[in-house]
């Protein structure tokens, strides 16, 4: 049952429920209240309590009322994600192993740069796309991510965050899991992460990376949100990608590119291509002269991103030598493109790693 059509309910209905607050949007929490015979207004003080002040007892809702925070607490918990171990590399960027309600293992990375701090977010327990070079997916779906739960990953960073009087100003959707295979939930999540009563993330600042499911991005680009995307495309051709990338079985890069097209009519925003770059696969002359070809008519930049090396794959790192040398073809070819700055080398930082090593 959904808590969009709480507005319809009876409040005898609604008090067999309870869930998490977290899984609420505002609108959500608006309905609720009105259905149990309270007023809109207190959905703002509720979020500020939760978003802002970051409590985790209802009891601590001081302007609320007695009768208002009894009810709460029969309908809803405050979570927490339990943190289970973390890793701090040289470079400061910090990845953390949670443990969800369930027992599930599920990993989030906060990342330092010059312009301030970024989060790395999974969507799912494991990952069904099954990349050939990717550490998720040695552990296969097991369930998507609740709303809840990727808003506690954000909350609970932010948290931490806040012992150093530091604020989260970016994120990306690029952890373990599909973000575009968990559509609905990662949409409302976001939704509340960047709602101005809550966490107040600009949408600009959001990155969701998708491999590639071509029907979900022509929803997505139907949607009126302003939060970037970006293609994990890390092959030039067909053959190569289907190689890499079992999705790519499903959806050519014709169809990829025409979707993408189309996004981009709708949007006018600038897309990202996240290649990696594989030693002797995808970072040749030949892979330069196809990735020209593709990207042509299309408003994006490449941005080639240093592999971390998964002790499970045979795949290596190209060199830096090579690296640069890539990055030379592209511009000399006029492709935009930038090079990622290499985070957290010195711990498993590889997406599904340290989860990998911890249960293996």
């Amino acid at each position: 049952m959904h808590f969009m059509s709480l507005n319809s309910l009876k409040p005898s209905i609604i008090k067999r429920m309870k869930q998490a607050i977290y899984d609420l949007s505002f609108e959500d929490l608006e309905n609720y209240l009105v259905a149990v015979g309270s007023k809109k207004f207190h959905a703002k003080q509720i979020f500020k309590w939760l978003y802002e002040k970051r409590i985790d007892d209802f009891a601590l809702m001081s302007d609320l009322s007695h009768n208002l925070i009894a009810k709460l607490k029969e309908d809803f918990t405050i979570p927490s994600l339990e943190l289970v171990t973390k890793q701090v590399a040289s470079d400061g960027t910090v990845k953390y192993l949670f443990k969800l309600f369930d027992g599930s293992l599920i990993e989030s990375v906060l990342m330092v740069f010059d312009y301030g701090y970024s989060a790395c977010l999974s969507t799912q327990v494991g990952c069904n796309m099954g990349c050939t070079f990717c550490a998720s997916g040695l552990f296969k779906k097991r369930r998507d991510l609740t709303v809840g739960e990727i808003v506690l990953e954000v909350l609970t960073m932010q948290k931490y965050l806040d012992e150093e009087g530091e604020r989260l100003g970016n994120l990306v959707l690029m952890g373990t899991g599909e973000p575009f295979d968990n559509y609905d939930n990662v949409m409302k999540a976001l939704g509340i992460i960047n709602h101005p009563y809550a966490l107040e993330i600009g949408a600009r600042h959001i990155s969701i990376s998708t491999c590639g499911l071509v029907p979900m991005i022509y929803r997505f680009a139907d949607e009126d949100v302003q939060y970037n995307l970006a293609i994990s495309l890390h092959a030039s051709n067909d053959e190569l990608r289907s190689s890499l990338m079992p999705i790519a079985k499903a959806y050519s890069l014709n169809e990829l590119f025409g979707a993408l097209k189309y996004y981009s009519q709708k949007h006018h925003r600038r897309l990202t291509f996240e290649y990696l770059l594989l030693a002797g696969i995808n970072d040749q002359e030949k892979n330069a002269d196809e990735l020209k070809q593709l990207m042509q008519g299309i408003n994006g930049y490449i941005n080639l991103i240093p592999y971390n090396n998964v002790k499970e794959k045979d795949f290596r790192s190209s060199s830096n030598k090579a690296t640069l040398h890539f990055y030379d073809l592209l511009k000399k070819r006029g492709i935009a493109v930038t090079l990622r700055q290499k985070k957290g080398d010195d711990i498993d930082a590889a997406c599904g790693q340290l989860r990998a090593d911890y249960e293996g």
